[in-house]
């Protein structure tokens, strides 16, 4: 099924939330099935017992909050500003996916369903899927393009031992968006699943769901800024994929007018067609996997082809909250390529003992970008959305490590 263009679609009004970004452009058949998600989620929201049981499993099962660590070896090496980082690559499972796999785990079982699905990319939301199906009782399937089933091996492997099955996508790229396509199609072929998406992407209520749960990374980070340095960072830096980690940490400063709220989008091997994933840099807007966002296209006007060395960023849109912070100049995208993105995979390893994913090393490639323009007494926030174990293998054949 062609889940790109708004063609036979329905449309709920777009809500306003993110200007003209949003909405939920569906299949007639799914309506009914997201409405409802809409609603309980509503519910769910505006109840004080549903948050109890989330900031408790937050707490106690994820091991929140994070810890902010300040990378002075990384900072003295580049020059500039101080720079933090927000550490999710210490929750449990190993990236911030687990926060948003809870709330809308808990939505689900409040749904009576006994049955997850999920896409994923560079594997860590189908780690955190599979983590919460098996903490819930609930069964589980993860849908995931051959290419990066092939080089995120060791979270395949992780997804199949917490007992979710994973089901090969080798239709396209056989990347991220295929997987996203063909988990929607079982939703529509069974709409008793509950479809658990990954990214601030799909229709609503999806990426107000995603950026809600998420919304605790900007929380902590902006309280342990004040606690550490008393003054909030001149910038806080995310990677952007489809944006969930960033949107996340950009929440709790959307007003702090003074703090730059920076996303680092993936410029892969270069920014000719078909070799990066730079929506916002590149992108127009139009609408892909049920909403209304910045798209990539090829010529003709279908999904382009994306690429990044960071299996978690190759997706050709971004979140709705992202385009109206884009058009709106309250956010800044800029991108980083492979090779950048590597070198500050490289720089953090050696000078902090801290090995990050290549996702969250394109953030720091951003703030290798940044810091030395500000000032030494200045600060600045890079959210370290996950860990490299699962990058090894892709590392190891690139021989830069030794």
């Amino acid at each position: 099924m062609n889940f790109f263009t708004d063609k036979n679609a329905a449309g709920f009004p777009l809500r306003g939330k993110y200007g003209e970004f949003g909405g939920s452009y569906l299949p007639e058949s799914l309506v009914p099935v997201i409405e409802e998600i809409a609603t309980v989620y509503e519910t769910c929201r505006r109840d004080p017992a549903f948050y109890a049981e989330l900031d408790d499993l937050l707490k106690n099962y994820v091991g929140r909050p994070s810890a902010l660590t300040e990378a002075k070896n990384f900072t003295r090496k580049i020059g500039g500003a101080r720079i933090f980082l927000k550490r999710e690559d210490l929750n449990h499972t190993g990236a911030h996916k687990i926060n948003n796999c809870l709330g809308q785990a808990l939505i689900a079982k409040r749904m009576g369903k006994k049955k997850l699905i999920a896409e994923t990319g560079a594997g860590m939301h189908g780690v955190a899927t599979a983590t919460v199906a098996a903490l819930l009782g609930m069964e589980c399937d993860i849908y995931m393009g051959e290419v990066d089933i092939a080089r995120q091996a060791p979270n395949v492997l992780r997804m199949k031992a917490l007992g979710a099955r994973v089901v090969s996508v080798a239709a396209g790229q056989k990347t991220l968006k295929e997987a996203v396509d063909a988990a929607l199609e079982e939703l529509i072929r069974d709409p008793s699943l509950f479809y658990l998406i990954g990214s601030a992407v799909g229709p609503h209520p999806y990426p107000t769901m995603v950026q809600d749960f998420q919304s605790v990374i900007g929380r902590e980070a902006r309280a342990q800024m004040l606690e550490r340095t008393g003054a909030l960072p001149q910038a806080v830096i995310a990677c952007v994929g489809g944006g969930s980690n960033a949107i996340g940490v950009f929440t709790a400063f959307l007003e702090d007018k003074n703090v730059r709220l920076i996303g680092v989008e993936p410029a892969g091997s270069s920014l000719e067609y078909g070799k990066h994933a730079a929506t916002l840099t590149i992108g127009a807007p139009g609408v892909l996997h049920g909403y209304r966002s910045y798209v990539l296209t090829d010529v003709k006007g279908e999904a382009a082809e994306v690429y990044s060395i960071a299996s978690g960023l190759d997706y050709p849109s971004v979140g709705p909250a992202h385009a109206m912070l884009h058009d709106n100049k309250r956010g800044e995208y800029i991108h980083a390529g492979d090779e950048e993105a590597l070198a500050a995979f490289k720089l953090l390893c050696h000078t902090e003992g801290i090995i990050p994913a290549l996702e969250s090393a394109h953030a720091l490639a951003g703030a290798m970008k940044i810091a030395p323009t500000l000032s030494p007494e200045g600060t600045v926030l890079v959210n370290l959305s996950g860990r490299g174990d699962k990058d090894m293998e892709t590392i190891a054949k690139l021989g830069i490590i030794g």
